[in-house]
């Protein structure tokens, strides 16, 4: 076993609340986190969620920032208004300064980009406000977060590419080619 196996949880509440529209992803996330001891409820959009809040506020929560009907933040300002104590950690796949710092501000405690394992999720949930991070072991390279910036601000502009190109101040060939590729690793 690994040191965040060996580890156990502090509260005495080990209530969990995984929210995340990536049904594979909340199911191996669900029952790596009952292995290390939480009692998991799982929600896969906003409406889902915060019904299960507004019933019975979890004491840990793991939030995807993208959900099908809406925001991952609407999700923290619900829990952060039935339990204030909680600790909650966002996920995603498209993470940016803006977005983290909000977060953060309605409560969250930490903001980690996908994909993360259960080891990281835990970590993030147990460790003292104190404590400082410790470094992936293998770090998101500089083209892949490239990739990433790319691929979300196409999304943002509803994937169309001339806009993209423009607000990238990027040639639409070029990110026509970008597009075509497979994400680095």
């Amino acid at each position: 076993m690994t040191e965040p196996e060996l580890r156990q949880i502090e509260a005495d509440d080990k209530s969990l609340l995984i929210v995340d529209d990536d049904k594979a992803f909340q199911t191996r996330l669900a029952r790596a986190m009952e292995k290390r001891g939480f009692a998991t409820e799982t929600a896969e959009n906003v409406r889902e969620a915060v019904a299960k809040i507004a019933a019975s506020a979890p004491a840990f929560a793991v939030v995807d920032m993208r959900l099908g009907d809406g925001s991952g933040l609407d999700v923290i300002e619900a829990l952060r208004q039935h339990r204030p104590d909680a600790r909650a950690v966002i996920l995603t796949g498209y993470g940016n300064i803006a977005t983290a710092v909000t977060a953060v501000k309605l409560g969250a405690i930490d903001y980690l980009a996908k994909p993360a394992d259960a080891d990281d999720v835990f970590m993030a949930l147990t460790q003292d406000g104190g404590e400082k991070a410790i470094p992936p072991e293998n770090p998101m390279s500089a083209d892949r977060v490239r990739w990433e910036h790319i691929q979300r601000v196409y999304e943002l502009c509803e994937r169309n590419v001339s806009e993209t190109a423009r607000r990238l101040n990027m040639h639409r060939r070029t990110l026509q080619r970008i597009l075509a590729k497979r994400a680095p690793r």
